[in-house]
């Protein structure tokens, strides 16, 4: 199992320690460094930066949001930073929610989010492949553009720039049983939100058919701590915003998710709570046992419990979420 490192979005401003931690994991062996966005920092721009400043880690993003950009425009993205690192892009891609979708890029919410994601997906392939001008009759990435307001001028084109691998690996955000049984068919790789090692279960059936080198990238919050307790508090104040902030009453991916893994009663009272504004008594109501589930936290013995659970499992690629350094050296230590 690799390692990576997924430092997520900016907060308020740039975070200067992102290059300093991705230089150090780097340094002690880390396979892969993320980036992500959500209504603020884009990933590539940090993505970038971070690739002029290590030599051999791969850099991923983890994710970057399908409804921003068209496909055409996320693939030209990918293959500029995959030139410039010298071919170390992981384009990871993922189709948000409604309020997200809608209220800040203005655009539907899809009525089809598989076909959807399938569309991006193959016009983001036939740009990286360049074999022939990039067309698609689809439903929601048409190329040419031929609907309401068209001037019938458009063209198939092909991209002007050579890619310089044209497998360059795609990897997929999906939350749902039929959005992950089609990311395996589609994809190079999943990037699971939430993922326990004590419920591969869930996903034996999607994964069982996953050719081979598949990555199964789950992110996972980690703090070396000697107060379990303490050390979770981040991780049930992350899920309480999750599953309260990242979707509507009626309908929230997240809540579903955490549903789906045994807690249902608990998702629709933090759900609750957080649309109340009760937000303190929506951290408290996220239950220990599901954020330590999801997540590495503890002393090195604990911590190395833990990993060994992980590694048991389907998971490729753990995506550590920490910023404490001494986190980083003891977990690249135990998974030597």
């Amino acid at each position: 199992m690799r390692l990576g490192l997924a430092l997520g979005y900016w907060g308020r401003g740039p975070d200067p320690r992102h290059v300093e931690l991705a230089v150090e994991a780097e340094r002690l062996g880390y396979d892969s460094v993320w980036t992500a966005e959500s209504w603020g920092s884009d990933a590539f721009t940090a993505l970038t930066w971070i690739a002029a400043h290590t030599r051999r880690v791969r850099l991923g993003t983890a994710v970057a949001q399908m409804a921003a950009r068209a496909p055409t425009a996320t693939a030209m993205h990918a293959l500029t930073l995959d030139h410039l690192s010298g071919g170390r892009m992981l384009l990871g891609l993922g189709l948000s929610g409604p309020q997200v979708v809608e209220g800040w890029y203005g655009r539907p919410f899809p009525d089809s989010p598989l076909t959807a994601t399938r569309e991006y997906v193959e016009v983001v392939r036939q740009v990286l492949r360049r074999r022939a001008p990039v067309a698609l009759d689809g439903r929601y990435h048409p190329l040419p553009y031929t609907g309401p307001g068209a001037t019938g001028l458009g063209k198939p084109l092909k991209p002007v720039t050579h890619p310089l691998r044209p497998g360059l690996p795609v990897l997929l955000g999906a939350e749902g049983p039929r959005n992950i049984a089609q990311t395996v068919r589609v994809a190079d790789g999943w990037l699971p939100l939430y993922w326990s090692p004590l419920r591969t279960h869930l996903h034996a059936a999607a994964l069982a058919s996953a050719p081979e080198g598949f990555m199964v990238a789950p992110l996972a919050q980690a703090r070396l701590c000697a107060d379990v307790a303490e050390g979770l508090r981040p991780v049930r104040a992350m899920l309480a915003f999750y599953i309260g902030a990242m979707g509507h009453a009626s309908r929230n991916f997240h809540a579903d998710l955490m549903a789906r893994m045994g807690f249902p009663e608990e998702a629709a009272r933090v759900r609750a709570l957080f649309l109340a504004g009760r937000r303190e008594e929506a951290v408290a109501a996220v239950p220990s046992a599901f954020a330590d589930e999801i997540s590495l936290v503890g002393p090195r013995a604990r911590l190395a419990e833990r990993l060994a659970l992980w590694r048991a499992g389907p998971v490729t690629d753990l995506l550590v979420v920490t910023r404490d350094v001494g986190t980083l050296r003891v977990l690249a230590e135990l998974n030597a």
